[in-house]
């Protein structure tokens, strides 16, 4: 079957007759982003609306921009009662959105939705509300793993680290001129990196939980590892997502923390220089690293929310994911996709599976959002800057978090 033929018979399966005659004026307006503007999903959207001939789609591309920028608008939107009918979101911002009360619950809608049992439990499960009610429906997943430069590790005679003490010799064994060992992201998105050492070295976001002995000192490790050690850049202060790929690139940095949706331009642009492994457990033997997702909500405002609904449901279902995800480089959120899955290279997909033990999300609490945003990248950059001590920053996310 050819592709846009598979992907008409994916939203016709799904159209509700009764849903398009209700809605046969019906425009949902849907934000969405791509970290490769070039991508578009006009396929998606001209299949699907071809099968539901009274509901147009009016997709607009918001920028990323490390998740401020889009927040940043949607937040403004919302309050500006100008928002889209649906869009995607991260269930970080979760409770943030709640308390806005932006968001539209989707049980009802769900439990008559067909393609909900092909979603696995455990995703539905993390992507339930405080309140037990599902508010978002599964997109695309990923889980942070650690990229290594073969090529880099080779030269030095080192392996992939498997626990904190293993990542530092080899960081320090690739560190040489030009050449640091680990492209740490100081910028937006970078608390991954962060959390891989300090929330798996015994930080916890429970009241005073970081500011226990073994938080502070999991910490203090982290920043050391840049002012003491320099296994860092000189940019990693400032570095986002974009610097991070790059610099590993060009063999500027000899490792890196990101999840599988760069796997396929870094094999691209490295071959077999480059592989992955679970990012290194602590000297307990735990571990943590970021279960990242994207999902798509229905806002309350909407005036089309049964539409927006069944444009969704259509983007979460069989082909029509595996499409969408084609453009993102995440994991389909279905299980029938997965089960013939050829998107990324095989040690890339295992290097994700072996690293759901240890993944976990951020606390879907309304303090996240600030934490992510501007708590943590503001203390983070002032630690490595050495603007601040390590304490003071660990402080500031306690205060964040129990004041």
């Amino acid at each position: 079957m050819k592709r846009r033929n598979f992907l008409a018979a994916g939203a016709a399966a799904i159209a509700a007759p009764s849903i398009a005659r209700a809605q046969a004026t019906a425009t949902v307006r849907w934000w969405y982003h791509f970290d490769n503007p070039q991508h578009s999903p006009a396929d998606l959207v001209a299949a699907f609306e071809r099968a539901n001939p009274g509901i147009k789609i009016q997709a607009e591309s918001i920028p990323w921009g490390g998740g401020n920028d889009y927040y940043t608008r949607l937040y403004a939107a919302l309050v500006a009662n100008n928002a889209p009918d649906c869009g995607m979101v991260k269930l970080g911002n979760m409770s943030r959105l709640l308390e806005m009360r932006a968001l539209e619950p989707l049980d009802a809608m769900v439990d008559s939705w067909a393609g909900a049992k092909d979603i696995a439990d455990s995703l539905w499960t993390l992507h339930k509300a405080p309140d037990g009610k599902r508010y978002y429906l599964p997109l695309q997943y990923v889980v942070l793993y650690l990229y290594y430069r073969v090529d880099l590790f080779q030269q030095a005679g080192m392996a992939p680290p498997k626990t904190f003490d293993e990542f530092l010799a080899a960081a320090r064994a690739t560190t040489k001129g030009d050449v640091h060992g680990f492209g740490m992201r100081g910028g937006a998105g970078g608390h991954d990196h962060w959390g891989t050492f300090v929330l798996g070295g015994g930080a916890n976001f429970e009241r005073g939980g970081m500011v226990s002995p073994r938080a502070l000192a999991a910490n203090r490790w982290f920043v050391a590892l840049g002012r003491q050690h320099g296994v860092f850049p000189p940019s990693a202060p400032n570095d986002g997502f974009r610097q991070i790929v790059d610099n590993f690139k060009a063999g500027r940095t000899a490792m890196t923390i990101h999840h599988i949706g760069s796997a396929n331009e870094m094999v691209q642009a490295l071959g077999d220089r480059v592989s992955a492994v679970p990012v290194p457990r602590g000297p307990d033997g735990k571990g943590w690293t970021s279960f990242g997702d994207e999902s798509n909500a229905v806002f309350a405002a909407s005036r089309n929310k049964a539409a927006a609904f069944r444009w969704i449901s259509y983007l979460s279902t069989g082909d029509a994911n595996v499409e969408f995800n084609k453009f993102t480089g995440q994991l389909t959120v279905t299980q029938s996709g997965a089960a013939n899955w050829t998107l990324h290279p095989k040690r890339f997909v295992d290097a994700t599976a072996q690293s759901v033990p240890i993944a976990d999300a951020l606390p879907n609490v309304t303090q996240t959002a600030d934490f992510v945003r501007t708590v943590w990248p503001t203390n983070m950059q002032r630690a490595l800057l050495g603007q601040i001590e390590p304490d003071e920053m660990m402080r500031a996310i306690e205060r964040q978090y129990h004041g």
